[in-house]
């Protein structure tokens, strides 16, 4: 039997079978090659949709632009102490996030990685930054509508990078490097201003896109990708209600939950009604992508699942529903295997114009 053939039985099986989650048949079939011999498209246990197409405000960013929002990304001139970027919790060796259960911030030297440690720690999380470009909202308590909003944010976060946006621009003015820079990816305004800053980590943000997985294969008509665990952990996903949530293609969804996460050394935090203020928001916070998870450990917005494994049971847990071992097992290989791409996260310069040392994992 094959892949495919596999997929369609399972497919049938859940048709029937499943009574939650979105388990709804997408598969079909059509009349392809010259000899006009039938051929099925993938079986997936949810509508076949498209990835979504870039906003308009990422299409025709010039090089430049792009170019100065990757220094700028790197460069601890944005800190207060010279030590911090914003690569620092958002590296490209740990999935675009830092790979500790809550983000370090400044005044915790150069390192970055499992081994940093300092006295400024963030309640929350560092979020893995693929497909920002295709959000309405940012952070785990959804309080930025523009990547341009998020860009800023952690400059004005005292136990982040804790520098006055309007100071930080006034440092960049004073190297002759970056005003070229600015002038050239900024026409229109050539000049170093906090909207151009923002607009220029923007627009480098919105590049780091994930969308090239074994998933995507899949769905787009190449079976052979998916062994048959893949196939079983797919349409388990979608029977235990997962893709809910976690909507294909992005796997997630601009929804806000409370999952019940464990408090994680004690640290108060009411998620999205800090934004909202509202009370039927206390402990709600933002789904997350399931995109390149199997790099982005610890899990949930206060790090307190340390395993990839321990989040899926978490989840599962929250279901209300009977699920096993193989269900774990199953629903954690699917995401830990079929959504992996990290081909288009940052690219890490060897040097910045502030001619400050780029904060690096010694590890690497």
């Amino acid at each position: 039997m094959t892949h495919l053939q596999h997929a369609v039985l399972l497919f049938s099986l859940a048709t029937f079978t499943s009574g939650c989650g979105s388990a709804e048949g997408a598969g079909g079939g059509g009349d392809g090659g010259a000899g006009g011999e039938a051929m099925l498209a993938p079986s997936l246990p949810w509508p076949l949709t498209d990835f979504p197409a870039l906003p308009d405000i990422a299409i025709g960013v010039s090089e430049e632009r792009l170019e100065l929002g990757r220094l700028l990304f790197y460069d601890p001139v944005l800190s207060v102490d010279d030590e911090t970027a914003c690569a620092t919790c958002h590296s490209e060796l740990w999935g675009m996030g830092d790979g500790i259960a809550l983000g370090v911030g400044h005044s915790a030297g150069p390192i970055t990685g499992p081994g940093r440690d300092g006295p400024n720690i963030s309640r929350r999380n560092s979020q893995a930054l693929f497909n920002l470009a295709f959000r309405e909202t940012f952070l785990w308590d959804g309080r930025a509508n523009s990547l341009e909003d998020q860009a800023i944010l952690p400059l004005l976060a005292e136990e982040e990078l804790d520098v006055d946006p309007e100071q930080a621009a006034e440092r960049i003015s004073a190297i002759p490097e970056y005003v070229a820079m600015f002038a050239a990816a900024f026409p229109e305004n050539p000049r170093v201003t906090v909207d151009n800053l923002a607009a220029a980590i923007a627009a480098f943000q919105r590049t780091f896109v994930s969308d090239n997985a074994l998933y995507d294969a899949y769905a787009s008509g190449a079976p052979d990708t998916f062994d048959e665990d893949l196939v079983k952990g797919m349409f388990r996903f979608a029977q235990m209600g997962c893709d809910g949530c976690h909507t294909p293609p992005l796997f997630e969804s601009e929804t806000f939950a409370n999952r019940n996460v464990p408090s994680n050394e004690g640290v108060v935090d009411e998620g999205r009604a800090e934004a909202t203020e509202l009370s039927g928001d206390i402990g709600k916070f933002r789904t997350p992508s399931l995109r390149n998870s199997f790099v982005t450990e610890p899990y949930f917005h206060n790090g307190s699942a340390d395993e990839l494994r321990d989040a899926v049971e978490h989840e599962l847990e929250q279901s209300g529903m009977p699920f096993n071992d193989e269900d774990v097992f199953l629903i954690e290989g699917f995401i830990n295997r079929a959504l992996r791409d990290e081909s288009r996260a940052a690219e890490r310069p060897d040097s910045v114009p502030s001619g400050l040392p780029v904060p690096i994992d010694p590890g690497f």
